[in-house]
C-alpha cells in the first residue's frame, strides 16, 4: 500500500514537472530582419539552455509598440528590442520596466554607450550602427558634411529622406557642419532645399542607393554602416568617410515589458543575448554590430559592420526625447524647404 502511494506521488511530481516545463514560455517582439538566422543562433540555443519555449512575435515598431499597449493591462509579450526612440516612448506610455541590470551577467562587458542608452534604466543596447558618407574616392574627397552640399559635389548625391531612420542622423550631421547642433534641424533643412533640385534623389529605401551608384547616376550618399557590404562588392573606387564633424547613427535596445509575468525569463533571455558568444556568432554572420565590448572579429567582419571601442564612442547619437519631440516638426519643415 506504501509503496503504491509513493508511486503515485512520484508520477504525480513527475508530471507537475512536465507542466510547468510546457508552461515556461517566453514571448519576445523583434523585428523581422534576418530571422532564420536568429533562430539558429539566438532562439534555439536559448530554447535548450533554458528548458522553455519562445514565442517570437515579428512586425514594424508602429505595428508591435500599438500591440503592447493595447494589451497594457495584461501583457501578451515580455520583452521586445525597438529603437532609442521607440523605448522612450514605451516608457512614457507606461509599456515598459525597469531593467535590473544586476542579473544580467554581461552587462559590464557592454560598450558605455549600451549600457542605459536613453539615461533612464529602462533599456540596454544590444546593437548600434554608425551612419557616414559612401562616396566615389576617384571623382571627389569627402572631408565635411558639408562637402555633400558644394557645387561640385551635390549634382553626384541621394540624401536620405526625413522619414526614413537615416534621414534625421544625416541632417543632424549637415548641421554641424553648418555651425549648428539646434535639435529643429532647420538649418541644415534650409540649405538643403535651396539645393534640392541639384541632388539626384531624396531616397526612402538604402537598398535602391547601390544600383545607382553601379550605374554612375550618384557618387555619394549618406547610408547606415549595415547597408555597406552590398557597395564593396561593385567593384567600384568606394570609401567610408570620416567627416571631420564624426558619424552618426542608431541603436536598438532591449526592454522589459511591464507586469510582465516572466520577468525573470526575460532578462535571462537579454543576458543570452548579450553575451560574448552570442553576440559573436551575429557580428560574423553580419547581422547585428556587436554592442558587447569582449567581441573579436576578423578584420574583414570588421570592416563590414560598426566594430571597436573608438568607434562607438565616437558616434553622436540624436537623443531619443529630441528624436520624438521634434518629428512632427522636422516633417513640417521638411515638406515646406525640399518636398517631395
Amino acid at each position: 500500500m506504501k509503496k503504491t502511494l509513493l508511486t503515485t506521488a512520484s508520477v504525480l511530481m513527475l508530471a507537475s514537472g512536465v507542466a510547468q516545463a510546457e508552461d515556461k514560455t517566453l514571448t519576445i517582439s523583434v523585428y523581422a530582419f534576418a530571422q532564420d538566422e536568429f533562430k539558429t543562433i539566438v532562439y534555439e540555443p536559448f530554447e535548450k539552455k533554458c528548458g522553455c519555449k519562445l514565442v517570437v512575435e515579428t512586425g514594424n515598431s508602429v505595428e508591435r509598440l500599438a500591440k503592447m499597449e493595447e494589451h497594457k493591462a495584461s501583457p501578451v509579450v515580455d520583452m521586445a528590442v525597438v529603437s532609442m526612440a521607440d523605448a522612450l516612448a514605451a516608457s512614457r506610455k507606461g509599456l515598459i520596466d525597469k531593467v535590473d541590470t544586476a542579473k544580467l551577467s554581461s552587462f559590464n562587458k557592454l560598450y558605455d554607450i549600451a549600457k542605459d542608452p536613453n539615461g533612464d534604466g529602462m533599456s540596454v543596447g544590444y546593437t548600434f550602427y554608425a551612419t557616414s558618407i559612401v562616396y566615389r574616392t576617384d571623382k571627389m574627397k569627402i572631408d565635411s558634411w558639408g562637402d555633400l552640399l558644394k557645387d561640385d559635389i551635390v549634382s553626384h548625391v541621394a540624401f536620405p529622406n526625413v522619414t526614413t531612420n537615416q534621414g534625421p542622423p544625416a541632417l543632424y550631421m549637415l548641421g554641424q557642419a553648418l555651425g549648428t547642433d539646434a535639435p529643429d534641424l532647420k538649418t541644415p533643412i534650409e540649405a538643403l532645399g535651396a539645393k534640392k533640385d541639384k541632388v539626384v534623389t531624396f531616397y526612402v529605401k538604402s537598398s535602391q542607393l547601390v544600383q545607382l551608384m553601379q550605374q554612375e547616376e550618384i557618387w555619394a550618399a549618406p547610408v547606415g554602416r549595415f547597408s555597406w557590404a552590398p557597395f564593396t562588392k561593385l567593384g567600384l573606387p568606394l570609401a567610408w568617410a570620416t567627416p571631420k564633424e564624426g558619424q552618426t547613427g542608431g541603436m536598438n535596445v532591449m526592454v522589459v515589458t511591464k507586469n510582465s509575468k516572466n520577468r525573470d525569463l526575460a532578462l535571462e533571455f537579454m543576458d543570452f543575448w548579450l553575451s560574448t558568444e552570442v553576440q559573436t556568432k551575429l557580428a560574423e554572420k553580419l547581422i547585428d554590430s556587436p554592442a558587447n565590448a569582449e567581441v573579436k572579429v576578423s578584420d574583414e567582419v570588421a570592416n563590414n559592420i560598426t566594430f571597436g571601442a573608438d568607434t562607438a564612442k565616437s558616434l553622436k547619437l540624436i537623443p531619443s526625447d529630441v528624436a520624438l519631440d521634434y518629428r512632427d516638426k522636422w516633417l513640417s519643415e521638411w515638406n515646406s524647404k525640399v518636398g517631395q
